[in-house]
């Protein structure tokens, strides 16, 4: 029986927080403050990221691993927070430190402000940033060929631009693409809409996973609760929200006809864990039947649960008894291994936090897996993914 700590585990969702000059030192001059730039926020009593006056967000709050104080409190200047959460050397120690080989690297301001972004209001500006970040992700990604697995986001506002950018980033060495679950929030066809056929084509065709990550540009889910809940209860409300906004996309992407138009591509639900999946898919399988979906489409061949396990996968870090359970309904072959690295709910301890080390809560919470199930959980099935060792 193979210990946990003898696989080479990929963790499938991790963050590299944006250092203050990542734009101002890649993006023409020519378009002034305009330019994402970090600058003090004397409202809020924090350094935020700004374009013109726009506020996008703090710059500390996707460094949280370790930090002394709960959700949503967060590191108030840059200085404040860890090296490891955007260092690139730094963060490979804590990698070896945890038992981790590899991470597949998520932005914050480039997914989780996409639509602050697009309020600049000048579509070459808004290239070039999106453009900027994932050069710096590529460079990430040469410091430590193998371990640091980029993943393009993308200017979805204009398709060409994304089909370009898809093409430039796969050449780059970028594993899959991020995309927007919800881009008629942006005045754009709907996540269903045969519009984004060609994209799903071309990610299909260079092989690359479609990563839906949990507030992916749309963040109105921010304002839930009100005031009198509590800062700290309107955040845990908030975050529980976003992992069940997921099954909203699987539902999509299935009863859409993507995965029955596009059989090869694959498809990711970040950061929003699996415990819920079976039901989802119980529930999903009901209504196509109960709803007369193969009536109506006699074309579609599996059933909801057949489509999911032939292209789609669900990542989970803190669950227990949840996990295992799914991983027991579904199989191990669509589930992945990841710790949100260095985000609020990240698998890192702290003394503001309940979380525990990965290399501790993988050795407790898996060790009844078989060794198959656990390879592919923690390995096998993310490298397949991501086209890695």
């Amino acid at each position: 029986m193979a210990q946990a700590s003898e696989i080479p585990i990929i963790d499938t969702d991790t963050h590299v927080v944006e250092p203050p000059d990542l734009w101002t030192s890649r993006v023409s001059a020519k378009w002034g403050d305009k330019v994402p730039h970090v600058r003090w926020d004397d409202t809020a009593g924090e350094e935020a990221w700004f374009t013109s006056d726009t506020r996008l967000s703090a710059v500390g709050a996707p460094a949280m691993a370790g930090w002394h104080e709960y959700p949503p409190y967060h590191p108030r200047r840059w200085e404040d927070t860890d090296p490891k959460t955007w260092d690139p050397h730094r963060r490979l120690q804590v990698m070896d430190d945890y038992g981790i080989q590899a991470q597949v690297l998520y932005p914050n301001v480039a997914v989780f402000d996409a639509k602050n972004l697009l309020r600049m209001g000048d579509s070459e500006l808004q290239l070039r940033c999106i453009q900027a970040y994932n050069d710096y992700l590529t460079e990430w990604a040469t410091l430590a060929p193998g371990r640091f697995i980029p993943v393009a986001s993308l200017p979805f506002w204009d398709l060409d631009l994304t089909l370009a950018e898809i093409e430039r980033t796969a050449a780059d060495g970028h594993r899959g693409i991020v995309f927007s679950q919800n881009p008629a929030a942006f005045g754009l066809p709907k996540l269903t809409d045969r519009f984004w056929d060609p994209m799903w084509r071309s990610a299909e065709e260079k092989g690359l996973p479609v990563n839906f990550h949990i507030a992916s540009g749309e963040m109105d889910m921010f304002e839930v609760g009100v005031p009198e809940n509590g800062e700290h209860a309107n955040y845990a409300l908030m975050g529980i929200s976003f992992f069940m906004g997921n099954a909203k996309t699987i539902s999509e992407i299935i009863c859409g006809g993507i995965c029955h138009r596009f059989p090869e591509l694959k498809f990711v639900s970040v950061e929003s864990g699996v415990g819920w999946i079976p039901f989802a898919l119980a529930g999903l399988d009901w209504q196509w039947q109960n709803c007369g979906v193969p009536q109506e489409h006699p074309e579609y061949d599996l059933l909801p649960s057949e489509y999911f396990r032939r292209q789609i996968y669900g990542c989970f870090w803190f669950e227990t008894d949840t996990a295992i359970s799914a991983i027991e309904q579904l199989g191990p072959d669509n589930v992945l291994y990841e710790t949100d690295f260095p985000h609020p709910t990240s698998m890192s301890p702290g003394p503001a936090t309940t979380a525990r080390r990965p290399d501790d809560y993988v050795r407790e919470t898996l060790s009844g897996l078989d060794e198959v199930a656990l390879r592919k959980v923690l390995h096998d099935n993310a490298a397949r993914l991501y086209g890695l060792d």
